[in-house]
């Protein structure tokens, strides 16, 4: 609810603008609100989700952040940048009232030692003829292990059952952003123009942004079937992939003649490496990161761990979008070879690293790493 408050001023800003500034002022509130409701979201339906269902659920957040992208898109070609800015008020104004009939987390409401509401709200969230007492029962568990001392230390996170999971989660969505996809997705229009001279870039773009949302829903029905491991090294190994044929066409393109069959078959194999490179992002890397994150992260530290590897994601967000155009001046064919690099370490780091969570209750996945 807080969250929403930001975004519709930033969006009145924004429509309204009458000097750069109003964009600043407005994008600087719209970053505070989605940042909180990037993090909070995932961690609310990782609470409330049957073990059985968790990946799944989470997995439609970022379907959702998807489908919101391909609707601006699609409205983009039709609409001028100030009535698009009036209609992102209109989803945010809806929050608001919506959010009075939605239950509070059974396992916050756990936490802050509210029993009877804790058990309501999750045999509303379970149905009132389901038997919650098993639920109950793991919940209360883990609570009581988790608040015998309120408050955490730095020392603490000397803790294999602290370290662990916040080194995953921040690993995780800090590789999600260093393969460059944000890069990639802003301006893709610029890498069809310069690599096969595509001249309807937003019909382009808006082509990536369907795409994204299929490979998504792909991944939301996989999620809870094929595991989080898997689709997390089949997407980086896929990207991976992707990348070093952008990287090679790029490379070949710039050592061939213009005039030549050549350059016009990299130029179709660089456009297609792009396009593979959502799609295999979207399969895993795109979704899972967040579900990982909000399933393993223990209860009693999950508000500070949790916004640290938001904020982590964030950051190098922000740094490979301000950086994405500045090398891809330098050397297209460069740029790509770093992502790959990237994309290829991710692989490494999940084999080794991440534990599978599917199937696990929150609490046992806690236990794991005691």
């Amino acid at each position: 609810m807080i969250a929403a408050i930001p975004n519709i001023i930033g969006w009145l800003a924004i429509s309204f603008a009458r000097d750069s500034s109003f964009l600043y002022m407005g994008r600087l509130l719209e970053g505070f609100g989605v940042g909180i409701i990037s993090y909070t979201v995932p961690v609310y339906i990782a609470e409330i989700a049957p073990q059985n269902l968790r990946g799944s659920l989470g997995s439609v957040n970022q379907l959702s952040v998807t489908l919101g992208i391909m609707l601006a898109y699609l409205l983009g070609l039709f609409v001028e940048w100030r009535i698009l800015a009036v209609l992102g008020i209109l989803p945010c104004t809806i929050l608001i009232p919506g959010l009075f009939f939605i239950p509070e987390s059974p396992r916050w409401l756990a936490k802050m030692g509210m029993t009877e509401d804790f058990e309501t709200s999750l045999q509303v969230l379970r149905g009132f003829e389901a038997d919650i007492s098993i639920e109950v029962n793991e919940i209360k568990r883990s609570v009581a292990s988790t608040t015998r001392r309120t408050t955490i230390r730095f020392a603490d996170l000397k803790e294999r059952r602290y370290w662990f999971p916040l080194m995953v989660g921040i690993g995780l969505l800090m590789l999600q952003q260093l393969s460059g996809i944000n890069g990639v997705l802003f301006y893709s229009s610029t890498i069809f123009e310069a690599a096969a001279g595509v001249k309807s870039s937003n019909a382009a773009t808006f082509g990536v942004g369907a795409i994204q949302v299929i490979a998504t829903a792909v991944t939301t029905w996989l999620v809870d079937k094929a595991g989080r491991r898997l689709l997390l090294i089949v997407s980086s190994f896929g990207m991976t992939l992707s990348l070093l044929v952008v990287a090679v066409s790029f490379f070949l393109k710039d050592v061939v003649s213009s005039d030549s069959s050549v350059y016009s078959i990299m130029g179709i194999l660089s456009v297609v490496g792009v396009v593979a490179m959502v799609v295999t992002f979207s399969l895993g890397m795109g979704a899972i990161p967040w579900v990982i994150m909000s399933e393993i992260l223990p209860i009693n530290i999950k508000g500070l761990a949790g916004s640290i590897a938001t904020l982590s994601n964030w950051f190098f967000a922000w740094v490979v979008t301000m950086t994405a155009n500045f090398l891809l001046d330098w050397s297209s064919g460069g740029t790509f070879t770093i992502y790959m690099v990237v994309s290829a370490f991710t692989i490494v780091f999940v084999t080794l690293w991440v534990p599978e969570t599917k199937g696990r209750t929150l609490e046992e996945i806690q236990w794991s790493f005691r």
